[in-house]
């Protein structure tokens, strides 16, 4: 039997709180809204084996910590590909063919007479899509994209991918020509050092005027004032976030002001079916790891 205490809540738990309680815990099962760093590590002491997270993205754990300890982390990956590509595709058609405008504009009897050019957007058909960092959800994105007569894949990654490159043709580019070709740059890379910041002004300064840029992987990865900038300047036609730094983001940042900008509030594996994937994996990762076992999905650290 396990013994468990659970935070009964939609907010997060207070990081006092959540200091307090780890304390002589063997495992901790978390959501990526926890920071699992030394100070959390340091108070739960060292019967502490295994940390569960129900995410795919590990940037909120501490990876070395862990590892110094020999603390074993279970994650959620591959269950939640095809609800995030899903989430991605609709992102990227709703700021493409500027959806929340429209809705707006026919709302607020914005809606006249038919005009030739009012709420054009950007087509996929005979497009170039850059992907920016080529994992199982880039690959998921792409072949949800290629439907659509899409003209070509791009993508950049710290090396070549061949075998997932493969799977949906798409060329291995640098960084500075995915930016130059892309009609549609999709970010799905993990938060990194590397990759923190990346999507800035020298991305945005290379980019096509009427291409569209979709950010379903951290807010991390963008430097925001650098993106409004280029949104509000007419450098870049759109761009789609479902994560911003912080999250979630005060209502009077700018960005909200943007039409060309639209922002939904972290929901890419927000289906029914994926949430309850992602638990009972978070679960079994957490038993398994307590009895010393294989995890379903372990992060090798």
């Amino acid at each position: 039997t396990v013994q468990f205490e659970m935070w009964d809540s939609d907010e997060p738990v207070p990081r006092l709180e959540l200091l307090k309680k780890v304390k002589g815990c063997d495992g901790i099962l978390c959501v990526l809204t926890e920071k699992i760093d030394a100070q959390l590590l340091e108070a739960a002491g060292p019967n502490l084996k295994v940390v569960s997270t129900m995410s795919v993205g590990f940037d909120h754990l501490s990876l070395d910590e862990l590892k110094k300890r020999g603390i074993r982390v279970g994650y959620t990956p591959d269950v939640l590909t095809d609800c995030v590509a899903e989430l991605t595709v609709a992102l990227l058609l709703a700021t493409s063919r500027r959806l929340i405008e429209a809705t707006h504009e026919a709302k607020t009897g914005g809606w006249g007479t038919w005009r030739t050019l009012w709420l054009c957007g950007h087509e996929l058909a005979n497009s170039t899509v850059g992907i920016l960092g080529l994992g199982r959800i880039g690959v998921a994105i792409a072949e949800r994209l290629k439907p659509f007569k899409v003209k070509k894949f791009i993508y950049t990654d710290v090396a070549p991918r061949p075998e997932l490159a493969n799977m949906i043709e798409a060329e291995y580019v640098s960084f500075d020509e995915l930016a130059k070709q892309s009609d549609f740059l999709a970010v799905c890379c993990a938060l990194t050092q590397e990759t923190h910041g990346i999507c800035n002004w020298n991305l945005f300064s290379k980019m096509k005027k009427n291409a569209i840029f979709i950010n379903t992987s951290r807010g991390g990865v963008v430097n925001q004032e650098d993106l409004y900038e280029a949104l509000s300047t007419g450098l870049i036609a759109g761009a789609g976030l479902d994560v911003t730094t912080p999250e979630p983001l005060p209502t009077h940042h700018p960005l909200f002001t943007l039409k060309n900008c639209v922002i939904l509030p972290h929901i890419a594996s927000a289906s029914y079916t994926t949430r309850n994937a992602m638990s009972a994996l978070a679960a079994n990762n957490l038993l398994a790891g307590l009895r010393g076992e294989p995890m379903p999905k372990e992060l090798k650290l």
